[in-house]
């Protein structure tokens, strides 16, 4: 896949970064407010877990075999204020399911990719419309629906915005409490963000209707965003994910949580 080819390429550039990097003791990890499971959402008790902050903790652990010093902490953002908060040194990294594009590069610069998920539009069973994204005529009339500030609502804008109406949402929740509602015929997402909802009563009545292909707008995978000056911060971020790779803790880590789907991990 062009994820992992991706990761091949640049993997070379990180095998030895950790013991050569300085970076700043405690590392602010940026993390959404807006619940996103199973990746990153808060516990009875208010605690945040999920795959990636699990996957986060990990890293965190190879950068310490480095620095001992090292620490890390979440800092919660909201979603449509993230880059901003990069950028103004309120966090060091976003670590948010973000993924890599051509557009955000502009502004920022990412890590080595960590994981990536395929994309999937779902709906009702009961709609028999056969959309196709080389045609938007197929989509014409309907109401699509993504979460703000994301890649998935900029594809759906892209394709299907000169015919049908596209609603972006603060959180994605809230997208699928309007499908299920009726309000939006359609959401677009990674699929493994949808497996809790497909899964569960609620979600009975829906499916995925069509699988979204690979394109610019849709990017190169998940990987956490810094800011462009902070180079020591981005290689050993990438080594530390590399390590988590290959020691095994990543597989560990996608295996305590099966609601992720399929997911792509990195080669190297």
């Amino acid at each position: 896949m062009k994820k992992s080819l991706f990761g091949s390429i640049i993997a070379g550039a990180f095998v030895a970064t950790m013991a050569t990097s300085a970076v700043a003791a405690d590392i602010k990890f940026g993390v959404a407010a807006e619940p996103y499971p199973p990746m990153s959402s808060k516990d009875a008790s208010g605690t945040w877990v999920g795959w990636e902050i699990d996957m986060m903790n990990a890293v965190c652990d190879e950068m310490k075999k480095v620095d001992a010093s090292t620490t890390c902490t979440l800092v919660e953002t909201a979603w449509d204020g993230i880059i901003p908060s990069l950028q103004e040194k309120k966090i060091d990294v976003i670590w948010s399911s973000m993924t890599i594009t051509d557009k955000r590069k502009q502004e920022i610069d990412f890590t080595s990719f960590y994981y990536d998920s395929p994309s999937v539009v779902i709906g009702a069973k009961s709609d028999t419309t056969q959309l196709d994204f080389n045609n938007p005529e197929s989509g014409k009339g309907k109401v699509f629906g993504a979460q703000t500030s994301t890649i998935h609502a900029d594809f759906l804008k892209a394709k299907f915005g000169s015919v049908a109406e596209v609603k972006v949402y603060d959180t994605l929740d809230n997208a699928i409490a309007d499908l299920a509602a009726g309000a939006v015929d359609y959401l677009q997402e990674g699929k493994s963000s949808f497996k809790q909802f497909l899964d569960s009563d609620r979600g009975k009545d829906f499916e995925v209707k069509i699988p979204v292909p690979q394109d610019s707008i849709m990017g190169y995978g998940v990987g956490g965003g810094v800011r462009k000056e902070d180079t020591a911060l981005r290689d050993a971020l990438s080594a530390g994910i590399k390590a988590a790779v290959e020691s095994g803790k990543w597989d560990e880590i996608t295996a305590k949580w099966p609601d992720t789907g399929e997911l792509v991990k990195p080669t190297y």
